[in-house]
């Protein structure tokens, strides 16, 4: 009986020489968040004040960040030329790979409600809607209907299953705030943007909400950026960018704690006492409002 050859012929490579070929190489999963050399003017002339100096950042996937700094270091305008609320001057903003000054104002609007979540200091939730409404809402905006159990679901992770039908009005202030956190991730957004989202709680409610920003980057790789005045509420985030004068001057972790950050920004402060400049109010957030009991 003749053996078959196996032997592979000159120009066929052997099987295990093409196994150990790697494949096309797999493209880069796109960073949330990028800001290369961005700067933020407001005004003309000898008049103008410039909020955002040439800042460069990384936002990588599944990480906490806090954007500290003192009273006008330009925290508050990084926030929301981040968010495509603001376009800066100079440099570019880049969302989930995408570039947002290559956008139209429409195609900005569908990014944002998209791919962006946003969480503000005062709730900003529609009163005249329900809770569910209100997690529905991006959704609806953007021409899609709610999976079945889709919003229940959601308002379930943050603990308001029962709270559904109720309107803003009769929630606690914590409870608010955690609607919403469900209507801000409901879409699946690269990034959750978060300004002073603590700043109207008191310090027990407050815990709570951080404890949920933590988990939706641990347990769901929620990448977010919150902007904070709070050293206790930094010490959740993976690290803490401190500002000064428009610029990120000092990083720091914030597994360091409380304590640490407090002193590098007490350090901050007095360095830059004199200097910080009158910049123009950008977005919602008032440090010092008075906390709302749960």
């Amino acid at each position: 009986m003749t053996t078959e050859q196996t032997t592979p012929q000159a120009n066929e490579p052997a099987a295990e020489h093409l196994a150990e070929r790697p494949g096309p190489p797999t493209p880069a999963e796109p960073t949330p968040v990028e800001l290369r050399g961005v700067e933020k003017r407001y005004g003309e002339g000898e008049r103008a004040v410039t909020a955002l100096r040439g800042v460069s950042l990384r936002f990588v996937r599944g990480t906490m960040t806090a954007v500290m700094g003192p009273s006008g270091s330009g925290k508050s305008t990084l926030l929301h030329c981040a968010a495509g609320m603001e376009r800066p001057t100079r440099g570019s903003v880049l969302v989930d790979g995408v570039a947002l000054g290559d956008l139209s104002e429409d195609a900005l609007t569908v990014l944002r409600r998209e791919r962006i979540g946003f969480v503000f200091q005062s709730f900003n939730l529609v009163s005249a809607l329900t809770a569910a409404q209100n997690v529905e809402l991006p959704l609806r905006l953007a021409g899609r209907r709610a999976r079945p159990g889709e919003v229940v679901a959601a308002l379930e992770r943050f603990g308001l299953g029962g709270r559904a039908g109720h309107r803003p009005s009769e929630l606690s202030g914590g409870q608010q705030q955690r609607v919403a956190l469900a209507r801000a991730v409901i879409t699946r957004p690269a990034v959750l943007f978060a300004d002073e989202p603590t700043g109207a709680l008191d310090t027990h409610t407050s815990r709570g909400v951080l404890r949920l920003l933590r988990e939706l980057v641990d347990v769901h790789e929620q990448t977010i950026v919150m902007v904070t005045h709070d050293p206790a509420a930094a010490a959740y985030a993976d690290r803490v960018v401190l500002l000064a004068d428009g610029l990120p001057v000092s990083e720091l972790p914030g597994s360091d704690g409380a304590e640490a950050i407090a002193a590098r920004m007490a350090g901050l402060e007095e360095s830059t006492a004199g200097t910080a400049g009158p910049y123009p109010a950008s977005g919602s957030a008032v440090e010092g409002r008075g906390a709302v009991r749960p």
